[in-house]
């Protein structure tokens, strides 16, 4: 009975946040039309068939979530983790942020970031936009707004879409069953404001976790997020992902959440080489990122509407990459793919020494 009433409640949740997420984009698309009709993308208009595809998508999704979590791969309770009453607050922040945002659509304006920002630090593919967000990912502003806007986007399954990586990486850490869970590191390469430790913390709580990221307000953001109460202490660490800072098999698992498609082509390959060599012998490396039209091709207008809406200019590329031949070339092996509603999961490992 309890198990019915809790599926209840996060049936419920998942439906509540995406009416919230269709009904902010839809007002915000009429506001923008009215207030600032030259910044409109040209897209087209997204048909029955396809609103059917992404919602049969979208239920599959919920349904392996709750799945998972009664199998004990992560507890229940992470259906429900959210900082609902922070992102609240922020809310307002997001509809005060729009005129900005148009301005840049409209201008074409992809370079639009703090003025006392070091270039020197970063790579330039990095120095722009991406979604036209305001300062890029270079401020604490950004930083605070960027896990609701990704809710918003994704209709409220971003959590779950993250999800999707728990069990392919636990089954790979099974390498590593004779340690102990304290002594296993896992490397999460440019993570953001953290949400994805804080999936993996809720999963493998003992495990040592590091969170690897460029943008120094993103990683104070994530700090906020995972370093709180009686969890274990996230290693957090300001890095290029085609520059580890880390020793050569050093980490027993890698994860890579939505990162591939922010970068060209060179950059990603130079990403999945480097997650290869911190890696330890026979360690599994789990990558997330957009479904793509090889796996996808009933998602194809949505791919072209996210590139359209959304300022992400490796995005067509990358949509049409090999990323199993990357995955190979890195030097990976037993590479599996799946998707979910609009994530291809990809895992694999380092081959042991032996057969190398």
């Amino acid at each position: 009975m309890a198990n019915s009433i809790s599926k209840l409640a996060y049936q419920t949740l998942q439906q509540g946040k995406s009416i919230a997420g269709l009904a902010h984009k839809q007002l915000s698309t009429r506001l923008m039309e009215l207030v600032a009709p030259e910044a409109m993308p040209g897209t087209t208009t997204v048909s029955a068939e396809l609103m059917n595809e992404l919602r049969a998508s979208i239920t599959a999704l919920q349904d392996r979530d709750w799945l998972e979590a009664e199998q004990g791969i992560y507890p229940t309770e992470l259906l429900f983790e959210a900082p609902w009453l922070d992102w609240l607050s922020r809310y307002p922040l997001l509809w005060m942020d729009l005129p900005t945002t148009w301005e840049r659509r409209r201008d074409r304006n992809v370079r639009d970031l703090p003025k006392q920002t070091d270039t020197s630090l970063y790579p330039d593919y990095y120095l722009q936009n991406f979604h036209h967000q305001t300062d890029g990912y270079l401020s604490d502003h950004s930083a605070a707004l960027y896990d609701l806007q990704v809710e918003i986007l994704f209709n409220g399954t971003a959590d779950a879409m993250r999800r999707r990586v728990l069990a392919p990486l636990k089954r790979g850490l099974r390498h590593f069953s004779d340690r102990s869970p304290s002594s296993l590191r896992i490397l999460d390469v440019a993570t953001g404001t953290g949400r994805m430790l804080q999936q993996i913390q809720g999963a493998l709580p003992h495990s040592e976790l590091i969170g690897a990221d460029l943008s120094a307000a993103y990683l104070r953001q994530a700090n906020r997020w995972l370093n709180v109460s009686n969890k274990n202490l996230v290693q957090l660490v300001r890095a290029n992902g085609e520059q580890l800072p880390l020793a050569d098999q050093s980490v027993q698992a890698v994860t890579c959440v939505f990162l591939l498609h922010e970068l060209p082509a060179n950059a990603r390959q130079n990403v999945l080489n480097e997650c290869c060599r911190v890696l330890e012998s026979g360690g599994v490396f789990i990558l997330a990122d957009s479904v793509q039209l090889a796996d996808s091709p009933q998602f194809s207008s949505a791919m072209d509407y996210f590139r359209k809406t959304l300022h992400e200019p490796y995005y067509r590329d990358y949509i049409g990459d090999d990323i199993e031949a990357r995955l190979s070339s890195a030097g990976f092996d037993g590479i599996h793919a799946e998707s979910h509603f609009m994530t291809r999961i990809w895992s694999a490992r380092k081959p042991v020494a032996n057969q190398i």
